[in-house]
């Protein structure tokens, strides 16, 4: 269930790389218990956006904030540590350790006694890796790798949990796959904001949706709504 107060609040967010306005002057919120979709074309900004917010990337003007307060200026890590995670695009799996050592570096900001209980827990999502969880990540195949990348995520127990481009290079099958542990991971109390180039699976998952062009928000509104609008159906849903 949703209130009114937003997890994160992102006002007027301009990002620039070099003398290239990428982000210009954005804003958009995620509540607590939403699942919120950000579409766009490849090149939009919403990577950039991502990076923005999670601290990998610096932001010219405007302010982010999380949980009530303004976290502009941290770095990644101690962003972690508040609970708010990305599983980036490409996945960025430790290739040279097994899936079990990629899981438990998830937990790597943890100091409790919890994190083989949280390992099971992932190993109960996706059984392909508890089948597989000796093996070396960079020799899993594409779908198994974003698998791994979201179950990593999971191991630092996020409040929001930010999805780039999850479905990107995979296998309809592994698509859906995909989208499933999404609406799964969502039914079990994670805010998630969805970046995705596919805007119809994206829409269908959430509660409300912004669309992104060329660094600036266009549209935003009821998921539902944005499905339905000609403008949005014929950019991205090829009609």
């Amino acid at each position: 269930m949703t209130t009114a107060t937003p997890l994160l609040k992102v006002t007027g967010l301009k990002v620039a790389y070099g003398g290239i306005q990428a982000v210009k002057g954005i804003s958009f919120e995620v509540r607590q218990g939403e699942l919120v979709s950000l579409i766009g074309a490849n090149g939009a900004g919403k990577t950039t956006t991502l990076k923005a917010i999670t601290g990998l990337q610096n932001v010219a003007e405007g302010d982010i904030e999380y949980l009530g307060r303004s976290i502009r200026g941290q770095g990644p890590w101690d962003l972690v540590r508040q609970g708010l995670v990305m599983v980036p695009e490409g996945r960025g799996v430790f290739a040279r350790m097994t899936i079990a050592e990629n899981l438990q570096m998830g937990a790597f900001v943890r100091n409790d006694d919890q994190i083989g209980r949280d390992i099971e827990n992932v190993f109960g999502i996706f059984p392909r890796l508890k089948e597989r969880r000796n093996q070396l990540a960079g020799t899993m195949s594409g779908g198994e790798q974003q698998m791994l990348a979201m179950g990593r995520a999971l191991m630092a127990r996020p409040k929001l949990l930010l999805l780039d481009e999850p479905s990107m290079g995979l296998s309809p099958m592994m698509v859906d796959k995909i989208f499933d542990v999404v609406a799964d991971i969502y039914k079990r109390g994670v805010t998630v904001l969805l970046v995705e180039q596919n805007a119809s699976r994206a829409l269908q998952l959430a509660k409300r949706g912004y669309v992104m062009e060329s660094g600036e928000m266009s549209m935003s509104g009821d998921a539902d709504q944005l499905l339905k609008d000609p403008k949005v159906r014929a950019a991205y849903l090829g009609e």
